[in-house]
Formats: structure tokens, C-alpha cells, sequence
């Protein structure tokens, strides 16, 4: 009797061990290999695709390089089409294609700019497009520098030179006016994306000396619209910029004596020579009407455009003028109205530039325009707020020792 209890007492722990086990060895073949196996599965399932658009290359040419569906091609335009024209792809854009395991597009990011991405996400069967600030990281930095020959190379960033030279356009001329030992300090934003340096932003404080003269600008806004102003507060836009032409350099100043170059006998120059390469663009100085548009004898091509105020300007030896500039056509400031070119009685290609005040021509290079409208009586104590702030960070900037333009550290 004891020997059958017994021997059924152990056959019952034998089967309790058994059982235990069981699962145990189970839950190790079956709850990891699954697993392992759905992760596999996600990274097949989806990829991505990054590259940048080459010279000439369309968003077909993306598709074919990478063997994508053409259908889905024609529904991404088409669903882009309101957002953003996919035909006008631009060389050095960044773009990024998201696929599924059977080679279809989930999504296409594309860069369209400096400050904006076009999104298109599959909806469903359909794509739907969206256009996207890039979230930049953004934080103010200090620049500053000496001018050695140009702005250009002093700054040594193309598009932050320009946009200085944009500001200042109605007060410096950054061809005739600017001198070796001329420096200037910015309060600028810095855009970065992932940690890494993208590009320059909004310049909010700039303080440039010219020929020791000090001008300053303050980026402050109103009615919706940011412009630049002075310490006082008035807008350093005029009714006239002081030069026509973006890329130039001065060949000869303002002269009531100078010898001609052909007729070899010495004449007036009422206006300023800008020589520049044949075909440079060039820009009327400000709002106006045109008077002439033609070919007039040792003048050349050229365009007259009468202003308010009592100004006229003059542009001669076009090579061309711009294709629906005529006379009584009305002009804005800034915009293009012709070439440079060395029609008429010219040893080269320069620009012939001249004005006139109230029926007598006067020296473009010291003419003083009118100061611009002001900031609101309503809006003043915002912007000497924002002005104080401004002036305490440009007084904090040194000036670098060396003649290249120098960085401070971050301010937030």
C-alpha cells in the first residue's frame, strides 16, 4: 500500500515538473522569434530615398532613377499643383521620398526654399500637399568688421552683405561711398537646422560707419509691414535709391570739366559713370513715369524717367531696354528697365547715369533726399524700447582686430 502511494506521488511530481516546463519552452520559441521576425518585416516595409536636384534633372527624372511608379508621379503633381508647380525644381534643392515594401510612395519632402518645404502625404488613395515653414532653430549673434576693398569679402557671406547693402541703399552707395578703415556691427538672426549652421536671417539692429559718418537701422514693424529706421525713428527708405545698378563699379565721377574720351575736348559730365559688364541690369532709383525709351544719338539706348518732386533721372548707352518699358509707362522703384551696354558715343560698356532737380542736373553721389516716413506717435515708445535693446547689444560688439568679419558669442 505505502509502495503505491508512494510510487503515484511520484509519478504526479513528475507530471507537475513536466507541465511547468511545457510553457516555459514554449514562451522561448514562440514570444521572441515573432519578434524578431516583425521587426525585420518594418524595416523592409519602409524606406527612404534623399538627394538633391542636378542641373536640369525634373521630378521625372527622380522617379525613373529611383524605378517608381510614373501614376504616382502624375497624382503627386496633381495634388501639389495649388500648393507648389512641381515642374519648377530648382538645382541644389533637397528632396526626400518615403516608401512602403512595395516600392510606393508614402511621402515626398521637398525644399522649395530657404524657408519653406513642400510636404505631400498618401491619404488613403489620394496625396494630399502642404507648404511648411522650415523649423529652424533660430538665435541672435553679433557680427562685426572692418571693409577691406569690399563689403563682399569683408563680410565674407554673400547674402548677409547684400541684405546690409539693401538697407543702407538709400543713404550709401557701396561702391562710391565706401572706404578702407569703413566697419559696421549687426544684430542678426542665425538659423540652424539639426545643431547645423543653415543661413542668415533677419538683420534687427545694424550700425555702419561711413567715411566717419555713423548711420544705424532698426528693423521695427507696423501696420503689419517691417521696415528699417533711423534713431529717430524715421524710415530709411527715400523716394530715390542712391544707385542703379546691384553689381557695378564707379569708372568716373561728377565733373563740370572733364575730357572726353573720344571727342578728345573737354565737356560737362553732369552724372556719374558706372562701368559694369554688357548686360548687368539696371534699375530705375524710384517710382516714376517714363519720358523717353528710344535711341538718342551719343546717348545711345536710353531710358528717362520723370519722379515726384521734381526729379528726373537719366540712363543711357543701353545695350537694350527691357521688354515693355515705353513711354508713359509707369515704373516702381527697384525695378529693371534696362542693360548695360555701350551704345552711342562710348569707348565701353558702362552705365550713363544722371538726374535732374527741378530742370537742373545735380551730383547724384551728394544729393540728399528727404528723410522717410516715421514710426506712429502711437507706436514711438514700442520702438524706442526695442531701440534701447538694440543699441545696448551693439554697443556690447567689438570690432575684430583682423580686416575679416568676427562673431560674438550667442545671445538668446
Amino acid at each position: 500500500m505505502r509502495q503505491a502511494l508512494f510510487l503515484a506521488l511520484a509519478v504526479a511530481a513528475t507530471l507537475i515538473v513536466i507541465i511547468k516546463g511545457t510553457p516555459s519552452s514554449l514562451n522561448s520559441s514562440t514570444a521572441f522569434e515573432p519578434e524578431a521576425a516583425s521587426a525585420e518585416s518594418a524595416a523592409a516595409e519602409f524606406r527612404t530615398v534623399t538627394g538633391t536636384v542636378k542641373q536640369g534633372e525634373s521630378l521625372y527624372d527622380i522617379f525613373k532613377r529611383y524605378e517608381l511608379n510614373i501614376n504616382e508621379l502624375y497624382a503627386i503633381a496633381s495634388a501639389s499643383k495649388k500648393t507648389y508647380n512641381l515642374q519648377k525644381l530648382s538645382p541644389g534643392r533637397d528632396y526626400c521620398i518615403k516608401l512602403d515594401g512595395d516600392n510606393c510612395v508614402r511621402s515626398f519632402t521637398y525644399y522649395i526654399d530657404g524657408d519653406s518645404i513642400l510636404d505631400i502625404e498618401r491619404a488613403e488613395e489620394d496625396f494630399k500637399a502642404s507648404k511648411a515653414a522650415i523649423p529652424y532653430e533660430t538665435t541672435l549673434v553679433h557680427i562685426s568688421g572692418t571693409v577691406r576693398d569690399n563689403l563682399v569679402s569683408s563680410i565674407d557671406n554673400l547674402l548677409l552683405a547684400l541684405d546690409l547693402s539693401d538697407i543702407f541703399a538709400w543713404d550709401i552707395d557701396f561702391t562710391t561711398d565706401i572706404r578702407n578703415g569703413d566697419s559696421f556691427k549687426l544684430v542678426v538672426e542665425e538659423r540652424r537646422l539639426g545643431g547645423e549652421f543653415k543661413k542668415y536671417g533677419k538683420i534687427l539692429a545694424a550700425e555702419f560707419t561711413n567715411n566717419g559718418a555713423t548711420h544705424y537701422a532698426y528693423r521695427f514693424e507696423q501696420n503689419g509691414k517691417a521696415d528699417y529706421h533711423d534713431k529717430n525713428g524715421r524710415s530709411l527708405r527715400r523716394a530715390l535709391l542712391k544707385a542703379p545698378l546691384s553689381y557695378r563699379r564707379i569708372s568716373s565721377g561728377f565733373t563740370r570739366k572733364r575730357l572726353h574720351p573720344i571727342l578728345k575736348t573737354y565737356r560737362p559730365h553732369l552724372g556719374v559713370d558706372y562701368a559694369a559688364p554688357r548686360g548687368t541690369p539696371v534699375s530705375t532709383v524710384g517710382d516714376g513715369t517714363v519720358l523717353i525709351a528710344g535711341y538718342k544719338g551719343a546717348n545711345g539706348r536710353q531710358v528717362v524717367i520723370k519722379h515726384s518732386a521734381g526729379y528726373v533721372t537719366y540712363y543711357g548707352h543701353l545695350n537694350s531696354i527691357k521688354k515693355g518699358i515705353r513711354k508713359g509707362k509707369r515704373v516702381k522703384q527697384g525695378q529693371v528697365i534696362g542693360y548695360v551696354g555701350s551704345t552711342g558715343r562710348s569707348t565701353g560698356p558702362h552705365l550713363d547715369y544722371r538726374i535732374k532737380k527741378h530742370g537742373s542736373f545735380v551730383n547724384p553721389i551728394t544729393l540728399r533726399l528727404p528723410p522717410g516716413k516715421p514710426v506712429k506717435k502711437s507706436l514711438m515708445a514700442g520702438f524706442r524700447t526695442f531701440k534701447d535693446m538694440m543699441n545696448t547689444r551693439l554697443a556690447y560688439i567689438e570690432l575684430p582686430v583682423t580686416a575679416s568679419a568676427g562673431k560674438t558669442r550667442k545671445q538668446g
